[in-house]
């Protein structure tokens, strides 16, 4: 039976959690403040996991190295993910990117700081986007496989877009040296991502099959992984990591004992080191360096200290103006290619157009009009400035590159005597796998990376040089040719078909290298396949976030998972609402005869009632819950928006939610307790007072 003070109890309770919010918004559900509260503690470890992957994904990377760190980064992320809904799967990206590209790319602050904060913050934008959709993929059953082929598709978009891409941060580029690193060779930089993504999601899927174990954070009804995928999954781990490691097995593209060899010397002049970038700019101080260095060279051959090099490699902007302009400038160059007695590659910026080029110079006749390689790729914001009109306003960065460069347009091989044809990409060009891969298959025995890394290096950071010498040391393996990495202030290097330094200089020193390498003319099989591994691993990922997409629709209702009572979605939550029985003074004889009221009367007895265990805080939860409920069943036909009090009870099985937005019920029994009124729904006699489902 319901007792006379059933109103005013519900009456004085809903009053009560009421002054309660009043007191403390932060705290109550119903307010922002208390909705956001509620999101951060339930994501607070999920965020916390994204953003020690990020950090551990990082730290594979040079100055550190530490690249068995790397599947740990996917690894992370896969956790972090699962069971997320579409906004949590997007900030649990933006954690895990912001961890990861900030330390990544620290070294830009020497341009500027705002220039760090933006592009880095511009790439934790773009991952985290991107990793909503890696969420989908964790509908399949064989996700790992779909994970591993998310982190190839997401390194394809951003190698790509924005203005044209900034290749910094892939998984392969973290595994110069690495037991791992021939993969490169077999299907280029998509493939060994692959393999260590795939490593890592493995990794993930066997932590998840521990008995009882689900991700921080993920609902209690989530998939744990029952006892019997616990040998399965390990067992995948091991064929997983058992894969990654296999090349390391084998010589893969050995050097032939018939391969033709040559001599090249690299020449690191340096640069002035002035405290600010401006003061950097010393051009004839930076090519006379450049001129030293080379003269030293030359009279250590003459003094049989040294062999003869067949060619000479100066970096990047060893002379920023262009040599056919300015006499002295023409006379340093030509004078240090006729004493050194070898062809000269020498970085210069030629003008009319503005280029960014390496040109070749002969002993005796100076430069070649033919011999000249013209930068394709240039860097945003460095060569070529977007919105210089908007950007001159805020920033003076405009006034150091006052004109764009003008990108060149094919590649070039350069014929420098004695069998070598030379590949040459100029720095933010060796992240490019079509670039690299181009001159290689247009016929380049020898590849050469001209770099300037005095720009990112004035607080002592080693992390952008140390960054392209892994890049370097991977196309090496990835394209089995000797690569010749020649830097203004280092590090400079030469690099083996396998991938091993031969030899490698410091940083803000001059320094001159010299080494025999091959000269290699059969091509690998990544170069055979060209970018078809990627196209296919893309358009299969693509297909299988479909597929997740449509999983979790006819699984959940919804790509993202179940969206259960309340406002935060929290299963937990159905605790509350089930202990608003006592908290509203419990629910009444529902005069259906079937004694249920009088059970649940008996069970609510005593201090150990669901009344007593529920916080004042929950109720309030609980009734906002109730709340949506009273009017979702008023509006479906279930009350009479007069004389009602609200819903006693909702009877909820394990497979039922409602959802937020649309509040629908699925398989719920809900039970209605009315103050006066027919004992019928609105809809009608004869449809049943005791339930009704929707």
């Amino acid at each position: 039976m319901r007792p006379d003070n059933y109103a005013s109890t519900v009456t004085s309770t809903k009053e009560t959690a009421g002054e309660e919010a009043d007191q403390d918004p932060v705290r109550d559900p119903r307010s922002r403040l208390g909705r956001v509260r509620a999101c951060v503690t339930r994501l607070r470890g999920p965020l916390l996991l994204a953003l020690a992957g990020g950090l551990l994904l990082a730290a594979a990377f040079p100055p550190y190295g530490a690249w068995p760190l790397a599947p740990l980064g996917p690894a992370a992320l896969a956790l972090a993910l699962r069971g997320r809904s579409l906004r949590a799967s997007l900030g649990t990206g933006l954690v895990f990117g912001v961890a990861f590209f900030f330390p990544l790319l620290s070294w830009t602050v020497n341009v500027a700081w705002y220039a760090w904060l933006a592009l880095a913050a511009a790439d934790a934008v773009i991952f985290g986007v991107l990793a909503v959709g890696q969420r989908l993929l964790l509908n399949l059953r064989l996700w790992p496989l779909g994970v591993a082929g998310w982190w190839v598709a997401a390194e394809a978009v951003r190698d790509r877009w924005p203005w044209g891409g900034f290749p910094w941060g892939r998984l392969a580029m973290s595994q110069a040296g690495a037991p791992t690193q021939g993969w490169a060779a077999i299907g280029g930089a998509p493939v060994l991502t692959l393999v260590i993504a795939l490593a890592g999601s493995s990794l993930a899927g066997l932590v998840m099959c521990f008995p009882g174990g689900r991700p921080p954070g993920a609902p209690r009804g989530a998939p744990n992984g029952k006892r019997r995928h616990f040998i399965g999954r390990a067992v995948m781990v091991v064929a997983a990591i058992g894969l990654a490691v296999v090349p390391a097995a084998f010589t893969l593209d050995p050097v032939s004992p018939g391969d033709a060899t040559t001599e090249v010397a690299a020449v690191q002049g340096n640069v002035p080191r002035g405290p600010t970038l401006a003061a950097q700019l010393n051009d004839l101080m930076v090519t006379a360096n450049h001129e030293r260095a080379t003269l030293k060279l030359a009279q250590s051959v003459r003094g049989g200290k040294a062999p003869r090099p067949d060619l000479v490699i100066w970096p990047e902007n060893s002379t920023d103006i262009d040599p056919s302009l300015d006499p002295q400038v023409f006379s340093e160059l030509s004078d240090a290619t006729d004493t050194v007695g070898a062809p000269l590659l020498a970085g210069e910026v030629r003008q009319n157009p503005l280029r960014n080029a390496g040109q070749l110079w002969f002993p005796g006749t100076g430069p070649s009009p033919t011999q000249v390689y013209d930068k394709r790729r240039l860097v945003p914001f460095g060569e070529v400035i977007p919105f210089r009109s908007l950007l001159q306003k805020i920033t003076p960065l405009t006034a150091l590159q006052p004109v764009n460069f003008t990108a060149g347009h094919a590649d070039t091989v350069l014929h420098a005597g004695k069998g070598i044809r030379l590949g040459d990409v100029i720095c933010y060009e060796i992240g490019f796998d079509d670039l690299v891969r181009s001159e290689v298959t247009a016929g380049a025995n020898l590849l050469t990376m001209q770099t300037n890394d005095a720009t990112f290096e004035r607080d002592g950071q080693t992390g952008e040089t140390g960054q392209q010498l892994a890049m370097a040391r991977l196309r090496a393996v990835e394209h089995d040719r000797a690569v010749v990495v020649a830097s203004t202030t280092g590090y400079s290097a030469i690099v083996a078909p396998d991938g091993r330094l031969v030899s490698r200089s410091g940083t803000w020193r001059q320094a001159v290298l010299e080494g025999r390498v091959p000269l290699i003319t059969h091509t690998t099989l990544a170069d055979r396949a060209g970018a078809w591994p990627e196209y296919v691993i893309v358009a299969l990922t693509v297909i299988a976030m479909i597929a997740g997409c449509l999983r979790g629709r006819r699984r959940n209702e919804g790509p993202f998972g179940k969206r259960r009572l309340g406002l935060t979605g929290a299963r937990r939550r159905l605790g509350d609402v089930r202990g608003l029985r006592g908290a509203r003074g419990g629910e009444q004889d529902d005069a259906q005869g079937d004694g249920e009221g009088d059970r649940d009367q008996q069970r609510r007895g005593g201090a150990g009632s669901p009344a007593a265990a529920v916080p004042a805080a929950s109720r309030t939860v609980a009734d906002s819950a109730f709340d949506q409920g009273r009017s979702a069943a008023i509006t479906h036909g279930y009350l009479r928006s007069s004389g009602i009090v609200g819903i006693a009870r909702v009877t909820l099985r394990p497979t039922c939610y409602l959802d937020v937005r649309k509040i629908r019920w699925k398989t719920a029994r809900i039970r209605l307790i009315r103050q006066s009124g027919p004992k019928t729904p609105v809809g009608g006699p004869g449809t049943g007072a005791a339930a009704r489902r929707s």
